[in-house]
């Protein structure tokens, strides 16, 4: 069976939900705060390699850990409320790409698998 990265059509395809994404991300208002001062060019690329990887993809991430990586957006109170509104607007922009429910909800539970660590319970 072919991975999820490549159902979804491989780097092409996750570029372009990642550039949607993060558009949609400092419009919303639950979460754009948490990116201010952030080179988000630099942050759609990290977050293009580390989903390709956890998607099933090339492994080309070299980014910190989800703890590490979250640590400081906790400490400025990152809570579940937050994460939910990141795998609801991840979810929205699959959806407009024309990805399928059934992996809109796999993409999903990944994001849900990772929320310790992300909120570093």
């Amino acid at each position: 069976m072919a991975s999820l990265y490549e159902r979804l059509g491989g780097s092409q395809s996750v570029d372009k939900a990642v550039d949607i994404f993060y558009r949609k991300v400092i419009m919303d208002d639950r979460v754009s705060s948490f990116f201010d001062g952030i080179d988000m060019l630099e942050q759609a690329q990290k977050q293009k390699a580390f989903l390709t990887v956890v998607m099933g993809g090339p492994n080309v991430y070299t980014g910190k850990d989800m703890r590490e990586g979250h640590k400081h957006l906790v400490a400025r109170g990152l809570n579940d409320s937050h994460v939910d509104a990141i795998i609801e607007l991840l979810s929205a922009t699959l959806t407009e790409l024309g990805v399928g429910e059934a992996e809109v909800k796999e993409v999903a539970d990944l994001a849900n698998s990772v929320r310790s660590d992300v909120l570093n319970r």
